[in-house]
């Protein structure tokens, strides 16, 4: 069965491309929740439309991402935590804790953009990067350091 997308499926498609799939997996997955339609000609026009005004709206969001980068890759934040011997923290530094770094200031970052592959449990100078947009990344500089 061929079917438009409607939204990105990851191993599937993305937006816009006519796929073929199983028809069980278009009628029991992808219809009921919108991910896709049926590729009829009317549905391909109308498709068509959407993915112009999203590619549109896309591009715009790419565009303030990227200047938002460019403020960000100059930031460093400082975080003091409390540490014990051997500079190794009691408790670690999340993503939620850069966050708040940034938030004091006064850049609003959502913490799952944050990616970290592992908490922070050392006292240092660390590189974190921030996926503003699927295309932009940033790196914001972390030091953490001993909490007096």
């Amino acid at each position: 069965m061929e079917v438009i997308l409607r939204e990105d499926v990851e191993k599937l498609g993305s937006r816009g491309e006519v796929v073929k799939v199983a028809p069980g997996y278009a009628r029991n997955f992808l219809l009921p929740k919108k991910l896709a339609v049926a590729a009829t000609d009317s549905n391909r026009k109308i498709v068509e439309q959407e993915r112009q005004a999203h590619l549109r709206k896309e591009a715009k969001l790419k565009g303030e991402a990227e200047d938002l980068s460019k403020l960000l890759s100059g930031v460093s934040v400082t975080i003091a935590q409390k540490a014990g011997e051997n500079d190794q923290l009691f408790g670690s530094v999340t993503a939620k804790d850069v966050a708040d770094a940034l938030a004091q200031k006064n850049f609003t970052i959502d913490r799952r953009k944050i990616h970290l592959d592992e908490p922070i449990k050392q006292l240092g100078e660390y590189k974190v990067p921030v996926r503003l947009h699927k295309d932009v990344t940033a790196e914001v500089t972390v030091t953490v350091v001993k909490e007096e």
